[in-house]
């Protein structure tokens, strides 16, 4: 595990020292590890990890190059020990209508998403919605939402950014392939709909998107587990979408009734 264990540190920017005095090590320890001259306990492994805050699916990764079994389980979602986990998940978007909220998975998969969304998501082809809609190829494809945000490149640029971070820290290949689809996809010169009466000025960068006439604007909060000790669990994300203008919130409620 020791190239495993020096890319992640690395990765960290965190010294052999550092790593070993957080650790309860020491660099030398560590140095021998990473060059494979020391054979890591299970504890340790798990301990490393901890303090590189390794994602729950590369700790069991590394315990594998240990020569350990994974510690973590990767449950399916629609199994019934997950039940109440989806329960409260539906519960909790549905709780937050009428604004908008939605959960997915490593790879953006829409696992669950609340009427906020689905309002959003009007006019958009079946063929983005079926089997399993993603939430970024929902967002960007030019058949999707894209032609309707009013800050498209700003917008679009924000989601890039945030898959190149995921990526650097999961390392999926899965992820990379998405990311590569949708930064492919052309980015039209303008957007049908009217521009907001007069500037607002924002805490954080809003998606701006027409609905109906108008311009909706939201700022996006993501939600993760807390101490994980699942792998289908420790990538699950809860996104929910706040007005971030006093005409936004009136006309969700409008809509709620």
């Amino acid at each position: 595990m020791g190239p495993l264990l020096r890319a992640w540190r690395e990765r960290r920017r965190i010294s052999q020292l550092e790593l070993a005095l957080r650790a309860d090590s020491s660099a030398r320890h560590i140095s021998f590890i990473e060059t494979g001259r020391s054979r890591p306990s299970e504890e340790m492994v798990l301990r490393l990890a901890e303090h590189l805050d390794v994602p729950v699916r590369e700790r069991n990764a590394l315990l594998l190059a240990a020569g350990y079994a994974p510690h973590y389980p990767e449950t399916p979602l629609d199994d019934p020990a997950l039940d109440a986990l989806r329960d409260g998940m539906e519960r909790l978007i549905q709780g937050y209508e009428p604004y908008p909220a939605l959960v997915v998975d490593a790879g953006y998969t829409v696992v669950a998403a609340n009427r906020g969304i689905t309002m959003l998501l009007e006019g958009v082809p079946e063929k983005l919605m079926t089997p399993a809609p993603n939430a970024m190829r929902l967002t960007l494809h030019p058949e999707g939402l894209a032609p309707r945000i009013r800050n498209l490149r700003e917008w679009r640029g924000h989601l890039l950014a945030q898959m190149e971070r995921e990526i650097a820290l999961h390392r999926s290949d899965q992820l990379r392939a998405l990311y590569e689809e949708v930064a492919a996809y052309p980015v039209p010169e303008d957007a049908p709909g009217v521009e907001p009466a007069e500037p607002v000025p924002y805490f954080a960068l809003p998606m701006q998107i027409e609905h109906d006439g108008r311009i909706l604007s939201f700022v996006s909060s993501i939600s993760t587990f807390n101490t994980p000790m699942d792998v289908t669990v420790a990538e699950l994300a809860i996104e929910t979408f706040l007005p971030a203008d006093p005409a936004t919130t009136k006309y969700l409620h409008m809509l709620a009734g």
